[in-house]
């Protein structure tokens, strides 16, 4: 759920356009321009790694290789689609960065630098399972006793200055995020762990070999996107600094423009009209929207009033108060036809949302204490009145990964009386006059829960009026998307309310959110006992502050696995840790999404593809800018138009 922003805005986008000629537009101050130069450091590097860097002919290719190119898969998109417009849209709050690796670069808005824009050699089709069409790779052949991948680049590709895209951009890409300049420890670590070795084989024909020959490891591959060589030769330890508001050459069909960044009010896309992928199977109907404006309104409720004005093109419906009663589908703008409502109900891994405990912090480093907060959190009265029953508990940090999801594993439900019991075990057995237990030290049992969602701020009242029957007090902090998601990485929170976006994987994850690494420097001694010296690692997504010699271990081991069956049984044996454990409140899951958009905001008959969780992953939409002006004069005289209220359920689950 985390970093699900988009939406929208434009009479508010004037004043904020009139505000920005009073303010610093683009990166910042001048800075003279750097004399240095990369590419020797970079060539030395590959020379003193020549297990990792090989240079071959294509006459070095073997023989028997099956290419494949994806292009017998259905297309994406809609052929109705056309070019052109601008969408209004908004954030929560102004990126930090334009960076997308580094501090700070984990945003709500990274997903239009990298994620759903930049394009990897290859993508996996979200109505297939694993079956991929063509990105910078035209086409390509898995080798799966070797664990590797070769992949013929397609000539036309081109950053979006013109460069065009060669080997070297791959070769480089592996320097770029095993380097210390990118100040990027989870990057550093993946490269490092997953990937064996980098061949080139001419401008356009490279392999990669992966570590462990794991059951998707073509999957790890094909999603490898490159890094732009010429762009990065001053790359330096001033890189965090040099690069915060540089926007990087993309593959992309969208760019940010230096005068398109006016700080703390509005960001904007901008479609590149000649991009090399336009008239290209599987992106041909795609990106189809000439400019998409963002302007940061930080409250919900005026975004959503924004929305009402036609000023911001669409608006996420997701919670129940937003689809029933703020947009219920009597509301004259739904029943003119003005606005349409949309229901979509999708096939993909869920978003672990839910509360993490800081276990590094005083009291909540006791396990009772974590296990009766367990108890205490009335999740399913938030289910029941804040979502209206029309979500379900989730039960474990994985589920929605098929035979890798933990079978029985069922989420602690609401119980005051084994609250009780617990938090007795750890000490607190008597009540304040204000009804909250403490301890003999005189200590209350009372935590701050940090969240970044706004929107969901009632769910966290719900819960602090529950937890008060088990003599807990939940003391709420509802900061802005980007301010809370930086307290939680810095590990300065002590409960967060938060979520993070998985992606479309065979398996779950641990390394990141569970493993050691990723909460202290050097956790363990040698002999697996606790380093009493170590200090807490931050810029992590380890925000439990999990640290359990024996889930490293089983974490060490799943990543090296290629044994299916053995990973399934280590994923079932670390979720199970991870529920004793008791530092994840599972929260709530849901396998749809829902928004509202005016009229001549235009989608495919579909809707959207299986495993699309917003309404942007794949942009499928349009902006039919004729329907625009026919709406808003009709809505300026009177005139109506058929309601649609859409519930798309062919991907729903049975």
């Amino acid at each position: 759920m985390f970093g699900q922003l988009n939406r929208n805005l434009r009479n508010t986008f004037a004043v904020v356009l009139a505000a920005g000629l009073l303010v610093a537009c683009g990166g910042g101050s001048e800075e003279e321009v750097s004399t240095r130069d990369i590419t020797q450091e970079v060539n030395d590097y590959y020379a003193a790694h020549p297990e990792l860097f090989q240079f071959k002919t294509p006459a070095d290719l073997p023989a028997d290789l099956n290419w494949e190119n994806g292009m017998e898969l259905p297309d994406l998109g809609s052929p109705e689609a056309t070019k052109g417009g601008t969408e209004y849209s908004y954030v929560q709050d102004f990126p930090r960065t334009l960076r997308y690796v580094g501090p700070d670069s984990n945003g709500a808005f990274r997903g239009y630098l990298l994620d759903n824009v930049r394009l990897p050699l290859a993508s996996a089709h979200p109505d297939r399972d694993f079956e991929f069409f063509p990105g910078i790779a035209s086409e390509w052949a898995v080798d799966q006793d070797s664990a590797t991948v070769y992949a013929r680049l397609d000539p036309d590709a081109r950053w979006s200055d013109g460069e065009p895209v060669t080997a070297d951009d791959f070769f480089f890409t592996f320097f770029f995020y095993l380097s210390d300049y990118i100040v990027e420890p989870w990057y550093n670590n993946y490269y490092s762990t997953t990937f064996n070795k980098i061949t080139k084989y001419d401008d356009h024909t490279i392999s990669v070999t992966m570590n462990t020959a794991k059951p998707d490891f073509f999957h790890h591959i094909l999603d490898l996107r490159p890094e732009p060589q010429h762009f990065y030769k001053d790359l330096d330890h001033d890189f965090i600094e040099r690069y915060q508001w540089e926007f990087v050459p993309t593959t992309g069909a969208y760019v940010v423009r230096d005068e398109d960044i006016i700080q703390g009010r509005s960001i904007a896309l901008t479609r590149q009209t000649d991009w090399w992928a336009k008239d290209k199977k599987f992106y041909r109907n795609r990106f189809n929207v000439d400019r998409i404006v963002f302007s940061v309104i930080r409250d919900p409720n005026n975004a959503f009033e924004a929305f009402k004005r036609g000023d911001v093109d669409k608006f996420g419906l997701n919670t129940s108060e937003y689809w029933y009663e703020k947009l219920p589908d009597n509301d004259p703008d739904v029943q003119n036809g003005y606005i349409h409502k949309e229901v979509f109900y999708n096939q993909r891994p869920r978003p672990n949302i839910g509360l993490w405990i800081n276990t590094s912090q005083p009291l909540l480093d006791n396990q009772h204490v974590r296990e009766g907060i367990q108890y205490a959190s009335n999740f399913d009265l938030v289910i029941e009145q804040f979502f209206r029953d029309d979500y379900a508990r989730m039960n474990t940090a994985s589920d929605g990964y098929g035979e890798f999801s933990h079978p029985t594993i069922e989420a602690r439900p609401f119980d005051i009386d084994q609250a009780l019991e617990h938090f007795a075990v750890a000490g607190f057995t008597e009540r304040g006059p204000d009804g909250i237990l403490v301890n003999e030290q005189g200590q209350r049992l009372a935590f701050t829960i940090t969240t970044g969602y706004p929107s969901l701020a009632d769910i966290l009242t719900i819960l602090r009026e529950e937890a008060l029957k088990a003599g807990l007090e939940f003391r709420i902090e509802v900061l802005d998307q980007t301010a809370s998601w930086k307290k939680a990485q810095e590990k300065q929170h002590e409960i967060a309310l938060v979520g993070l976006g998985v992606g479309v994987e065979m398996y779950p994850r641990f390394w990141d959110t569970m493993h050691s690494d990723n909460a202290y420097d050097d956790a363990f001694l040698e002999d697996g006992s606790v380093n009493l010296e170590r200090e807490v690692k931050v810029q992590t997504n380890n925000m439990e502050m999990v640290a359990i010699h024996e889930m490293d271990q089983i974490i060490d081991r799943y990543t090296q696995s290629s044994d299916r069956d053995a990973m399934v049984e280590m994923s079932h044996q670390m979720l199970q840790i991870h529920h004793d454990h008791a530092s994840f409140v599972p929260g709530y899951v849901q396998d749809f999404y829902r928004m509202g958009h005016w009229r001549w905001v235009r989608y495919p008959d579909f809707f959207n593809h299986r495993v699309g969780d917003a309404n942007t992953v794949y942009f499928l939409h349009w902006i039919d800018t004729d329907m625009k002006e026919a709406t808003l004069e009709a809505r300026e005289n009177g005139e109506t138009f058929e309601p649609v209220i859409n519930v798309h359920d062919q991907w729903r689950e049975q």
